[in-house]
């Protein structure tokens, strides 16, 4: 194992719920040897049990993650900021050392998921998002480039 210092990645939503959860999910499942993965929110909402168990149908468990506050990271500097949803994008705060700042928005489940006229159809949209998500994260060297 390298000694070498991996880039940090943060990935940021409004609450940490689902989108900012199912990114960091990904990305250190592809990813988790090249870089140092994080996600947070501007507000904290609590984990979204329909985005765990989204994840676990893929074979991603996130279910020990915790929704947190950018403060309540244990480093404060990023190599990349990721912003996953509009929201976030617009209230993005200055992250000091020059992090790149990237916004790739995601649909937001949970709002999708309110107007569903029944459960499957509600799921059906975390599913979606998830896999878009997977996708972006599959190809995340290419992104941060």
């Amino acid at each position: 194992m390298s000694n070498k210092i991996k880039p940090k990645i943060l990935f940021l939503c409004t609450g940490n719920s689902c989108r900012s959860q199912m990114a960091e999910g990904w990305a250190k499942h592809f990813h988790g040897e090249k870089y140092e993965i994080y996600s947070a929110g501007i507000e904290k909402h609590g984990m979204n049990s329909l985005a765990i168990q989204a994840m676990a149908r893929a074979g991603v468990d996130i279910s020990n993650n915790e929704s947190t506050l950018i403060e309540e990271l244990p480093t404060q500097h990023f190599d990349y900021v990721i912003t996953v949803c509009g929201h976030a994008n617009e209230q993005c705060p200055f992250f000091p050392g020059g992090a790149k700042v990237i916004h790739h928005g995601f649909d937001d489940p949970p709002s999708l998921a309110a107007n569903a006229a029944s459960a499957e159809e509600a799921f059906a949209h975390y599913e979606r998002v998830r896999d878009e998500i997977k996708r972006f994260a599959e190809r995340l060297p290419d992104v941060l480039m």
